[in-house]
């Protein structure tokens, strides 16, 4: 994992990581995602059912939901949405974790908001959505980001912290379901930032004990 601003570029190298040719070759990981969650969106219901978390159906065998689920979104703004909160939360933070951390990120927060759901919801029934792995994601750029240096992030925790409050105490966010077209599962939400924050903590502290070797 990085966790250190890079300040110095090989002579005549440009220092921009937000280039066109950076953004490509370090999002790799997004443009995956958006690709497989665009193409189960093209396939329609039967993909969407087939391919969502669904309860009855994970504790039958079927496992893949899983982790499909989060990829199966209720409908084209709902996808927009969250491919634009993943490109948004790549420019912020994409350069500063390395590409191998980003998909343990991903995928711990993928399981850990499956197995919230299937231990703590058991009166939800399916869900669809990246939202939840976004919040994981959110959190671990930001914590990276602290540690290298970075303060303004803080507010950023702060203010992601007030959303979850606020999601758990009232309810969604005012519009959020009228655009995603379907009810907001807010607890996905919360297992996602909590995973974002262990995972992230126990990746740093590897890093630094390997740096200390």
């Amino acid at each position: 994992m990085s966790s250190t601003p890079s300040h110095h570029q090989p002579p005549g190298q440009p220092a921009n990581k937000y280039s066109a040719t950076a953004l490509i070759r370090n999002g790799k990981l997004p443009l995956i995602i958006c690709a497989i969650a665009l193409l189960i969106q093209l396939g329609g219901s039967e993909a969407s059912v087939w391919l969502r978390y669904d309860r009855d159906g994970i504790l039958s065998g079927e496992l893949w939901r899983i982790i499909t689920g989060h990829l199966v979104h209720l409908g084209w703004s709902h996808l927009l949405m969250n491919v634009i909160g993943l490109l948004l939360i790549w420019l912020l933070f994409g350069h500063i974790i390395k590409q191998n951390s980003w998909l343990i990120i991903c995928l711990v927060s993928t399981l850990a908001i499956s197995s919230g759901m299937l231990l703590f919801n058991p009166a939800l029934q399916w869900y669809v959505g990246f939202s939840g792995v976004l919040h994981g994601m959110f959190v671990a750029g930001a914590l990276v980001s602290i540690k290298a240096g970075y303060r303004a992030e803080l507010v950023l925790l702060v203010l992601l912290s007030a959303k979850l409050a606020w999601e758990q105490m009232i309810g969604p966010l005012p519009g959020s379901a009228e655009f995603a077209g379907g009810n907001v599962i807010v607890d996905a939400h919360l297992y996602g930032a909590i995973s974002g924050l262990v995972i992230t903590t126990v990746l740093i502290a590897l890093s630094s004990r390997s740096s200390n070797n």
